[in-house]
């Protein structure tokens, strides 16, 4: 550490008070693993709700949601005073802020800094100030010149707010407007009305939720949204890269929400380059660097903004610190000019090093290790695919920093080809959007070119880009895959990824792979089968839920009547006053709901009538986001009794527990050591609907999962019964390498309620096995887990 050293230490800050604080915890945990390296050391700090500060452990920032710890440090440990906070960060080289929202960009934390004469990476605190708030923004650059779209400000406790609201709407004929905080982040709280009685509601209701104190209300866009990164090169000037023209549906008032923003979904689809002209692109770039000057910013930021029909360009919202989860804006347009993660994180790190004396390490020139191939394959065309994208991107980019793998990433499309994929068309959204790029790359080629060329140059990359990193796509058969492989790493959710199809034909060619052989797999894969052979192994205090299998065509067919006879039948079979329904053979999250009523059935086996991609929120009770269905009607249905479990909730940085039933939710990772099954410990699931959402298994920054579960809800000698069996139930049906159980325990006798075991469970960057491996004596952190997964298949 110090400006002579060969060495320095970055203070990581995240969390915070702001709603989006567990997407600055995604950002933390991408700087950690991109950044961190033999150069370069990593401190991280993080601030709860409060605006309390606290030293973490790197293990923490793996948590899926700030929720998931804050309870514990409440209890365990104890909050730094500004004192304290700044005395910590003078044993740091430079602070890298990743808090996204009020405190994290209005000024707030950079105002410490700056009162501590801390050297930091971003912007400044007057520079924060300015961009953060969005009306007051607004007004100064239409001040400048630059071109707004008209909008005014309600003050929280003012009794105006339907006199301005009814002149503004009178004065511009709207009839249709967005409602968002002045000063929140980019995605939550945003609100798409057409009356003034509308905007009035979603006003009160911000305010009633003390989002913000001043709520913005502003003409809605017509036009095409895009946004855009500005890196600054070695001489302070801004460079915008390539920007992303986001394509998505705005009728019926959406919007691009926080879920289209950070969940992959074919509700948005990117383009980068983007579909406008030369000309609109350099015009963008342009302004977008003007305005990175006129505010006086640093180092990096993000705009937002909007392409209108008369070609105008507005841009709506300034970021200071743009998001940075695995496949964000930032390392997407990054990687569109020849630059990985770590190479960006690099130069905006290096850049305010420069500008701040602080003395940045070139990386070391380290001999050649020769390193095991592994190809991973990710994609596939079931419901589950984009979730597979999400685990097969993680496990690239955890073993691009392994010392003895090689990984290799293959895209497996929806119509069966393959396509061994560069590291920029990786970081695509989707599987669709890859598979488009790669289709049409050669077309796209040249702008791309011209556009990479520029921002190159710009920002001063002379060398060339590392051509075994950036290539053209390559597309090959399945055949030809597993002839050049070695190791398959199988990255794939459902389908035949899961249900031993693949496992079968790699055995075949005698080429190992993660996971569980075809007969383990597609066994799993069957809930009905899985349900079946547990009960029949007869393991002490272990059942699988009660469940019954029933033909989707016989359920398609019925009457009102008909449904309310099958609801009763059902109900009667399984001794149950309300069920859950699947898909008998399909991922671990698609199309279960749980229904109250043989009208609930009705409306259910309509979605799948109709084919529908998903069934939208609030569809059913308790349903608090959409249901991904899947993409062809299942053969069968599985029907279980709905199991209520006692009443748990992260608030206040409190675990409040209420006793129901004596059951309680788990998910439990079990991994091969040795030749021997090892249970890690359990997580607690903490579910806000009626069912464990995709977004709660897989998305950073939602869903709580308690790891390992608290002694006041689980006594120790509980918990030692409950691994005890999952082992048990691992060792019984046959798992190989690593298996995820869901399962329901019970806190007095220990009995467990088995759901499913998945073969090859998600490995997205937040999972919660990654929070199982942390907590193991030594921890095991994600990259050496997934190198477990590898190497226990001796290879």
């Amino acid at each position: 550490m110090g400006k002579n050293s060969a060495k320095i230490t970055v203070g990581l800050i995240c969390g915070g008070p702001s709603l989006e604080r567990g997407i600055s915890l995604n950002s933390a945990r991408s700087v950690l693993d991109h950044l961190e390296s033999e150069e370069v050391e990593i401190l991280p700090v993080y601030f709860d709700a409060k605006k309390k500060p606290y030293r973490i452990s790197k293990a923490q920032l793996y948590s899926n949601t700030p929720s998931d710890f804050d309870f514990k440090l409440q209890q365990s440990a104890t909050p730094l005073n500004e004192k304290t906070l700044a005395m910590l960060l003078k044993t740091t080289d430079i602070v890298f802020s990743a808090m996204h929202g009020p405190f994290g960009e209005d000024g707030g934390i950079q105002s410490i800094l700056e009162k501590h004469h801390l050297p930091f990476v971003g912007s400044s605190a007057e520079s924060c100030k300015k961009v953060f708030d969005k009306f007051n923004a607004n007004a100064y650059i239409r001040q400048q010149g630059f071109f707004t779209l008209p909008s005014v400000v309600l003050k929280i406790y003012h009794s105006d707010h339907k006199q301005i609201l009814e002149k503004f709407f009178k004065e511009h004929k709207i009839t249709r407007a967005i409602v968002k905080p002045a000063s929140g982040g980019s995605s939550i709280g945003v609100f798409s009305v057409s009356t003034v009685r509308e905007a009035l509601e979603k006003a009160n209701l911000l305010f009633s939720k003390r989002m913000d104190t001043r709520v913005v209300v502003e003409l809605f866009a017509e036009g095409t949204e895009f946004t855009l990164i500005i890196f600054e090169n070695r001489f302070g000037l801004p460079v915008a890269l390539p920007p992303t023209e986001i394509e998505t549906d705005y009728a019926a008032h959406q919007v691009f929400d926080f879920r289209r923003k950070y969940l992959p979904t074919r509700q948005v689809v990117y383009h980068c380059p983007p579909r406008f002209d030369k000309e609109t692109i350099e015009k963008i770039q342009t302004q977008a660097e003007q305005l990175f000057v006129l505010f006086g910013m640093r180092d990096f930021g993000r705009f937002d903004g909007w392409v209108l029909p008369d070609g105008k360009i507005w841009f709506s919202d300034f970021n200071p610190v743009s998001g940075m989860e695995q496949n964000s804006f930032l390392f997407q347009q990054a990687s569109r000019i020849g630059l990985t993660h770590r190479d960006a994180l690099r130069h905006v790190v290096q850049r305010a090093c420069a500008r701040q004396g602080v003395r940045f390490p070139k990386m070391t020139a380290r001999e050649p290790v020769a390193r095991k191939k592994v190809n991973i394959i990710m994609g596939g065309d079931n419901s589950e695919r984009q979730v597979s994208l999400m685990s097969g991107t993680n496990v690239w980019l955890k073993l691009r920093q392994s010392k003895k793998y090689e990984p290799h990433p293959y895209l497996l499309d929806t119509q069966g080809a393959l396509w061994r994929l560069p590291y920029h068309l990786c970081l695509n959204h989707t599987v669709e959007e890859i598979a488009e790029n790669c289709e049409n790359y050669q077309n796209a080629k040249t702008t791309m070119n011209e556009f990479e060329d520029r921002a190159r140059l710009r920002l001063g990359l002379f060398e060339k880009k590392n051509t075994e990193e950036f290539f053209e796509p390559q597309k090959l058969t399945l055949k030809k895959f597993i002839k050049q492989s070695d190791f398959v790493f199988i990255a794939l959710h459902g389908g035949d990824g899961e249900n031993g199809t693949l496992q079968k034909a790699l055995a075949a060619q005698k080429v190992k792979f993660n996971g569980s052989g075809e007969r383990v797999s597609r066994l799993c894969m069957d809930k009905h089968d899985t349900a079946r052979y547990i009960n029949n192994a007869r393991i002490k205090g272990v059942m699988a839920i009660p469940g019954k299998a029933v033909g989707s065509r016989g359920l398609l067919s019925l009457s009102d009547l008909g449904f309310r006879t099958a609801w009763r039948a059902i109900k009667k079979e399984l001794g149950a006053d309300t069920l859950v329904v699947k898909p008998r053979a399909d991922g671990c999250s698609t199309g279960i709901v749980h229904l109250y009523s043989s009208n609930d059935l009705k409306k259910y086996m309509g979605f799948l009538a109709h084919k529908a991609p998903h069934i939208p929120k609030h569809t059913f009770v308790g349903q608090l986001d959409i249901i991904e269905m899947p993409t062809d009607p299942p053969q069968e249905l599985l029907f279980e009794k709905f199991i209520e479990t006692d009443a748990m909730r992260v608030k206040a940085n409190t675990l409040k527990h209420h006793q129901k039933t004596g059951w309680v939710e788990l998910t439990v990772g079990v991994v091969e050591r040795g030749g021997a099954l090892h249970s890690l410990n359990p997580s607690i699931t903490v579910v806000e609907g009626e069912v464990l959402t995709v977004e709660e298994k897989f998305q950073g920054g939602t869903g709580i999962n308690i790891t390992p579960p608290p002694r006041a809800i689980m006594k120790p000698y509980v918990l030692k019964k409950v691994k005890h069996a999952i082992e048990e139930i691992a060792k019984k049906i046959g798992i190989r390498g690593y298996a995820r159980i869901d399962a329901f325990a019970n806190r007095q006798s220990a009995d467990v309620l088995v759901i499913e075991v998945n073969t090859l469970p998600g490995l997205t960057p937040s999972t919660v096995l990654y929070h199982q491996g942390l907590v193991e004596n030594p921890p095991m952190f994600p990259r050496e887990l997934i190198e477990l997964f590898i190497r226990n298949k001796r290879y």
